[in-house]
């Protein structure tokens, strides 16, 4: 697979990991039930931490496309260390007690008079973020290992203009779809190399 498609992919395995977390760190994850009453418990309280890391890890995709070498596998570090932030959170989001301590505390007058509660974990919404955040992860290793061999946002402003032996200036287009594609670039195809000097004046004798 050539490396513009491997960093495609990689692209939208990361950009869903974050829409995965994102979209759980907005949900309800544990419903406790006191008696007749519900207090629902967000993610946002049992995790704090999914929001941060998901938008982090779409900064760090970004990052990895402007930037090369060692500050790329940088950044891929930092995409890890989210993804692993994510995986922790899920987890001790849902850890026994967790929405019951948080519940107590949005309803105490409910919780005392109806005495212990029963906690109901949506655990889809856990399961959600905790994929994302392993996307994530994979995706900081990824960028780390072999994001030195990923095109850059920088690499078509390197080729444009260089000629085949790497001097710059326009060169002829050697097909008509390059005709095209250089005149939408605004070069001018059928500029030839420049005149030395004297050369237009002998030229016209």
């Amino acid at each position: 697979m050539k490396a513009g498609r491997v960093l495609g992919v990689w692209v939208a395995a990361c950009a869903a990991g974050a829409g995965l977390v994102l979209l759980a760190s907005g949900r309800d994850w544990v419903t406790v039930t006191y008696g007749t009453r519900r207090v629902t418990v967000a993610a946002s309280e049992l995790a704090p931490v999914l929001g941060p890391a998901a938008w982090a890890g779409l900064a760090a995709v970004v990052a990895v496309l402007a930037t090369a070498g060692g500050w790329r596998r940088a950044v891929g570090a930092v995409m890890a260390l989210c993804g692993a932030g994510v995986v922790v959170g899920a987890w001790s989001g849902v850890r026994p007690g967790a929405g019951l301590a948080l519940a107590a505390e949005h309803a105490p007058m409910v919780a005392g008079t109806a005495g212990a509660g029963r906690a109901v974990v949506a655990v889809g919404w856990p399961l959600a973020a905790g994929a994302g955040g392993v996307l994530l992860l994979a995706g900081g290793v990824a960028a780390m290992v072999a994001g030195g061999r990923w095109p850059g946002m920088s690499d078509r402003y390197d080729r444009r203009g260089a000629g085949a032996d790497g001097s710059a200036g326009p060169q002829a287009p050697a097909t008509d779809r390059a005709l095209w594609d250089a005149i939408d670039e605004g070069a001018d195809p059928t500029a030839g190399p420049e005149e030395g000097p004297g050369e237009g004046a002998a030229g016209g004798r």
